[in-house]
């Protein structure tokens, strides 16, 4: 995965544990919740999409 890719996906899921820290701050169970499936799917896709492109390259 290339560089910029990567750090989009690194700050995607900062602001989404950053969502998760702000809705716990408000009471949000709903959205503590749905930030953290969120981040946790983001940081998933991140992985899967990483070692697809690692295996296309031949590495």
């Amino acid at each position: 995965m290339n560089r910029s890719l990567a750090l989009l996906f690194a700050l995607l899921c900062v602001g989404l544990l950053c969502g998760v820290s702000l809705s716990i701050a408000y009471r949000s169970v709903w959205g503590a919740i749905l930030c953290t499936v969120a981040a946790i799917g983001c940081m998933g896709y991140g992985f899967a999409l990483s070692a697809r492109m690692r295996r296309k390259r031949g590495g």
